[in-house]
């Protein structure tokens, strides 16, 4: 199970991420009231969730549709992203900003994408380095 996950962690990933960000962006008050946010009493609301849309499709297309140096980059940058969308949920459960139910889940979905990306990352082809040298324009 583990084998599997790690060599289509990319494309689990990538579907996840470009659900949810397509989620996000087009649908914003769908997504506040599943986060427990009123969207008419909180308007402002939307803006964030259709930046977080926004970012998260870019991502997400980097891992389905990007070159191997490109999904190998998402996928290290993934790990810290992940990591702290892990971090923020947890602590928006413990401080009540959000329904306990929400939280638990959020901090559970976004374990696993952390997981996703970690698995992936360590199965990637890591980025080729380029030297000083390598960037000059001459």
């Amino acid at each position: 199970m583990v084998d599997v996950l790690r060599t289509r962690a990319p494309q689990i990933l990538g579907a996840i991420r470009l659900f949810n960000g397509v989620a996000a962006l087009l649908l914003p008050e769908v997504m506040a009231r599943r986060l427990g946010s009123d969207p008419e009493a909180a308007p402002g609301s939307q803006y964030p969730l259709r930046m977080f849309g926004v970012r998260t499709i870019v991502l997400g297309l980097e891992l389905l549709r990007g070159d191997e140096q490109t999904r190998a980059r998402s996928l290290q940058v993934g790990r810290y992203i992940h990591a702290s969308d892990t971090l923020s949920v947890a602590l928006g459960g413990v401080r009540r900003q959000l329904p306990a139910k929400t939280a638990v889940l959020l901090t559970l979905l976004s374990s696993f994408n952390t997981l996703l990306a970690i698995l992936g990352a360590g199965a990637a082809k890591p980025p080729a380095r380029r030297g000083v040298r390598d960037r000059l324009p001459f």
